[in-house]
């Protein structure tokens, strides 16, 4: 049988078949709930502890963006100009814009050619393929 008090919680062990010894009482130390609520960092997502398992918490999912490159340049061009997250954002599509144009380009050239490696002369192909006039003349 198992009594609460205000403190501690005691509980009787169940005596053994044989023997005749008498029940043994042990102390247990009450639960400790956190009633605060779980606080992630500025700016990002909630944490949330799982309900099974253990205290094992959400990890935010990663998002890789070209910013410290386009960042890098930036300081190479104008070392004395900033970049808002608006502005990094709209460079970031467009870098990406780029990336998957020249991709899917190289990728229909080396498959016309019946070839399964996509080499630097495929990109530069398809750069000049894409990127308009004197544009492709600098990128390549």
């Amino acid at each position: 049988s198992t009594q609460k008090t205000s403190q501690q919680t005691v509980s009787s062990v169940p005596a053994p078949a044989k023997g005749g010894k008498k029940s043994v009482p042990v102390k247990v130390a009450p639960k400790k709930t956190d009633k605060r609520p779980m606080v992630g960092k500025k700016g990002g997502k909630m944490m949330s502890s799982t309900g099974v398992g253990g205290d094992k918490k959400k990890q935010k999912k990663r998002k890789e963006t070209f910013s410290i490159y386009i960042y890098k340049v930036l300081r190479q061009v104008h070392p004395d100009t900033g970049i808002s997250s608006k502005a990094m954002a709209i460079m970031n599509s467009f870098v990406h814009d780029i990336f998957d144009r020249i991709a899917s380009e190289a990728s229909r050239l080396s498959h016309y050619n019946k070839r399964s490696t996509i080499s630097s002369r495929e990109i530069q192909t398809a750069v000049r393929l894409i990127l308009p006039g004197e544009l492709a003349k600098h990128a390549v």
